[in-house]
């Protein structure tokens, strides 16, 4: 049996092994861009997480003929107008440590109260098909900013991402429980049912 490839577009290997364990499938071969070979410095100036993801999806499906899954995906923070949004990972300059964006999102917050500390993380999943049509998934996770980094798990925001209702931050979640309820973790099964419809 021929296994259809995929190639998600990322050389985040934390980002991989969550993909990889919601989208695990024995008739599927699943590639990060470095498995695949595929290097491309892609320009993401969307105003939107789909946009991002659509622009990454496509430039990367003229490079391979395979299925390209791309995402885009942030933390919103409503008392700082949505910001970061779609530059979370650019946000304060790529080379900036995490720890230090962290840092600065919880001093920008210092002393608001909790109801104002409302925030979200966002993807949006595109799939850019062999034929030339793109799929596109959005979902979220709803939750608020911590008072202080929690947590040694996940990356990115995760730390001082908080879920009120599982007392403890993204970052103290197992792998299974995140994948069970983050932004991305909804995501891919929802694009994971719209590739299982169009591959049959």
């Amino acid at each position: 049996m021929l296994k259809k490839r995929i190639v998600f577009a990322t050389e985040n290997e934390g980002k991989m092994k969550e993909i990889r364990k919601i989208l695990e499938d024995p008739k599927v071969e699943l590639l990060s861009l470095r498995e695949a070979g595929i290097h491309a410095d892609i320009v993401e100036d969307g105003e939107t997480f789909e946009e991002n993801a659509a622009i990454k999806a496509r430039e990367i499906a003229k490079l391979t003929d395979a299925i390209v899954l791309a995402d885009d995906s942030g933390l919103e923070v409503d008392y700082l107008h949505q910001e970061p949004g779609v530059h979370s990972a650019r946000y304060m300059g790529y080379d900036t440590s995490y720890r230090v964006k962290n840092q600065h999102i919880l001093d920008l917050l210092k002393g608001v109260p909790e109801e104002q500390r409302t925030a979200r993380f966002v993807c949006a999943i595109a799939a850019a098909l062999p034929e030339g049509q793109v799929l596109l998934v959005r979902e979220t996770i709803e939750g608020m900013i911590g008072y202080e980094e929690r947590g040694e798990g996940g990356f990115g925001y995760d730390p001082i991402f908080y879920l009120p209702e599982y007392g403890c931050s993204t970052a103290e979640l197992s792998l299974e429980k995140k994948n069970e309820l983050s932004h991305r973790g909804k995501a891919l099964r929802r694009m994971k049912e719209k590739l299982e419809e169009y591959m049959g």
